[in-house]
């Protein structure tokens, strides 16, 4: 959900605010990244791993299916009342520029940012908090943080946000190997703004 300068395949491009509100909330964001991480699931299965009410997991399901993140996967259900869910699409991203203008679609562009980076704020305060819960090999560098201060033109600003973006594509659709070892989700997330010290 970055502002990615191209469209890879799979990849929906958000420019209408509407869609774009519906991710303006921190659970239909969390409902996103599960079914993105987890596969399709039911609202029961969302419920229980949200620890929210099935009748409040049940309504943000809706608000997704309506802006058309989310669509139903019948194929998956064992009869007519289980409902399955899962994304329409692979990726989501969006331009901040594209809401330029727009004072409601501006406002809608910027809460959504903001609850993006508050979820990976939260996760990166989760880690810290449960970190020496994990095995010593998960432990020594397999979290990173990095900073630098550049000089850029917006050209070359728009090209560094590009090659950060691509580094995580790659990684992010790589096939699993299926040779047996376990492996952890893991977020990785950059961020590039103009900024002063």
């Amino acid at each position: 959900m970055t502002g990615t300068p191209h469209q890879d395949h799979g990849t929906r491009e958000i420019s209408d605010s509407r869609v774009l509100a519906a991710l303006t909330h921190p659970l239909r964001r969390r409902l996103i990244d599960l079914l993105k991480v987890d596969g399709p699931a039911t609202v029961g299965q969302l419920a229980e791993r949200t620890e929210q009410a099935v009748g409040n997991v049940s309504h943000h399901l809706k608000v997704l299916a309506e802006s058309g993140l989310i669509v139903e996967a019948p194929e998956l259900a064992r009869d007519r009342r289980e409902r399955w869910w899962r994304l329409a699409d692979r990726q989501l991203s969006w331009t901040r520029a594209d809401f330029d203008g727009d004072p409601v679609a501006e406002a809608v562009a910027d809460a959504a940012g903001s609850i993006m980076l508050e979820r990976q704020v939260e996760l990166v305060r989760e880690w810290a908090a449960r970190r020496s819960g994990y095995p010593a090999d998960w432990q020594d560098g397999c979290a990173m943080a990095s900073q630098s201060w550049l000089r850029l033109t917006p050209e070359e600003a728009r090209q560094f946000a590009a090659d950060l973006h691509g580094v995580i594509q790659r990684w992010a659709d790589r096939p699993v190997p299926e040779d047996g070892r376990e492996r952890e989700t893991v977020l990785a997330f950059a961020h590039s703004v103009p900024a002063r010290p």
